[in-house]
């Protein structure tokens, strides 16, 4: 595969993370009346982390529908929230997180600016890929069931706290185009903006630092790959061990020994660096297989 082709390759994931940004959060006049969609789609979870208050958004955010569960009075447990992040997980895994979520697109367009030496990862990279795990297990389970008020509701400590996709693409929109909200403005809006600017700024420098270090998600997903449908696997005739898919791998996995590792968002810039096409996914191994060896 030439320069040309794998550039070409590339253009396609973004252009496909645009297209379903744009589907997932398609309520266009919500950005013109600062409002947000309140239609029956809003009872779906989508794949990614789009936020709920989203003006554009047609669907809710698992991670946000989550902790409102959690932290509803006397209803502590959905089969619904759990039911489908294990559905999206055991089909797909990261490559949600690859492909579907709008913050990720919005780190990859920032790692793209030409300014800085970019890295791959951040110092102390081993020891931050815990903070994710962390954040899923305090501010999305433990503090928003536990932590409430008079009347037994707790807060969505997440998506109040720290999500900057909810800040980016719910705060920012809501607060230009309502000056009720603007009025209202104080110190948590601040501290959003704060947490956002920093992640930002980071993403330029280094490849999808929220998605590493911080994002709840993708702890959940990235559990589910060892089961997951979505898979990996190398071919070890084929394989030569060059090493150009470690190299390669933005996130900082292992091809070669751990094509599964729970932090492989599923981007395939692997499999077009391998000079021998060693590693194929599920999906290209069925694509593959004539009907009559898939019936056996």
């Amino acid at each position: 595969m030439d320069k040309k082709e794998k550039k070409h390759q590339r253009n396609y994931r973004l252009w496909f993370q645009a297209a379903w940004t744009a589907i997932t959060n398609g309520y266009a006049a919500g950005f013109l009346k600062g409002r947000i969609f309140t239609g029956t789609s809003k009872a779906i979870c989508v794949p990614g982390l789009n936020c709920y208050s989203c003006p554009g958004a047609l669907g809710a955010c698992p991670i946000g529908a989550l902790q409102a569960v959690l932290g509803s009075r006397g209803f502590k447990v959905s089969s619904y929230v759990f039911g489908i992040l294990m559905v999206f997980g055991a089909v797909f895994g990261r490559f949600i997180c690859g492909w579907m979520c709008p913050f990720g697109l919005v780190q990859d367009l920032l790692y793209k600016i030409p300014i800085f030496r970019k890295q791959k990862n951040m110092p102390k990279d081993a020891l931050l890929r815990k903070l994710k795990y962390i954040i899923l297990l305090l501010f999305v389970i433990l503090l928003p069931s536990l932590a409430v008020n008079v009347v037994g509701q707790g807060d969505p400590w997440f998506c109040k706290y720290i999500c900057p996709s909810g800040t980016l693409l719910a705060g920012i929109p809501l607060i230009s185009t309502n000056p009720l909200l603007r009025s209202a403005v104080g110190f948590l809006f601040s501290w959003k903006m704060l947490v956002l600017l920093i992640i930002l700024f980071l993403s330029v420098k280094y490849y999808r630092p929220f998605c590493k270090y911080l994002c709840p998600l993708g702890a959940v997903y990235g559990a589910f790959h060892p089961i997951a449908f979505y898979r990996l696997k190398i071919n070890e005739e084929k394989c030569v061990g060059c090493g150009a898919c470690v190299r390669t791998c933005p996130m900082g996995v292992d091809v070669i020994n751990h094509p599964n590792s729970v932090e492989c968002i599923r981007c395939g810039e692997c499999m077009k660096a391998c000079p021998t096409n060693a590693i194929q996914s599920t999906m290209s191994e069925l694509r593959k297989k004539s009907p009559e060896s898939v019936s056996k």
